[in-house]
């Protein structure tokens, strides 16, 4: 695949493009954004250049309050002191996210590297290495599979069990955990087949990834029983 903005005069001009184009198009929408946001969900993903979250989502500017990282992990409470944490808190005390999501996805590069932290190629990335020692746990339930014989469903597997225990972590931040008490918010997780435009989601209840659609179901039978 050929990629349009190769480099940083590309780039500008795809800039140049909003402000004469698009901006014009959304004069409104970007007007009322100015000096407030309130976004009802809290996004956190992969920094993977292949997600594009307003995209999968059909939300608009204002809408996600997105995190990514390498893995979309989150550090359990008090592990690391850094951007995740303090997104996580200032989503919940300042912007009152409804919503909470943790979004893993196919090929991910991070769960590859999970898979063999001793590789000689983290040697020059100790950042990288430290950062991904938030997901082992994930990978022990995988204590005998091989890097070198990994397929794409161990990876996926994989992947969905990050998602999960990213999920736990999450829910050891004192803002989620007073949220969660409360009812004043939900959280999910989410899987994400790139080459086939599909996402699952987790069922809490059963520990299994169901289909989008099949989700949209549950929750909306869920809500009208509440009424």
């Amino acid at each position: 695949m050929a990629f349009n903005k190769n480099s940083l005069i590309e780039v500008l001009e795809g800039v140049c493009k909003f402000e004469d184009e698009v901006y014009p198009q959304n004069k409104d929408l970007f007007q009322s954004l100015a000096y407030d946001q309130s976004p009802p969900v809290l996004f956190i993903t992969c920094a993977d250049s292949r997600i594009s979250p307003g995209m999968i989502t059909q939300t608009e500017p204002g809408e996600l309050f997105i995190i990514r990282n390498v893995g979309n992990i989150v550090p359990a409470y008090g592990e690391m002191v850094g951007g995740v944490s303090s997104a996580i808190e200032y989503a919940l005390g300042i912007l009152k996210v409804k919503n909470i999501i943790i979004c893993g996805h196919s090929n991910c590069g991070a769960m590859h590297a999970l898979l063999d932290l001793n590789s000689e190629k983290l040697n020059t990335m100790p950042t990288v290495r430290r950062w991904l020692m938030s997901a082992e746990a994930a990978r022990a339930q995988f204590s005998d599979l091989r890097a070198e014989d990994a397929g794409p469903k161990d990876v996926q597997s994989l992947t969905e069990a990050n998602i999960l225990l990213q999920l736990t972590h999450l829910k050891t931040h004192p803002a989620v955990a007073k949220a969660l008490s409360r009812n004043e918010v939900s959280i999910e997780g989410w899987y994400y087949d790139i080459k086939n435009g599909k996402i699952s989601v987790i069922d809490e209840d059963t520990g299994k990834f169901i289909p989008s659609k099949e989700m949209l179901k549950i929750l909306k039978t869920r809500k009208n029983s509440k009424k």
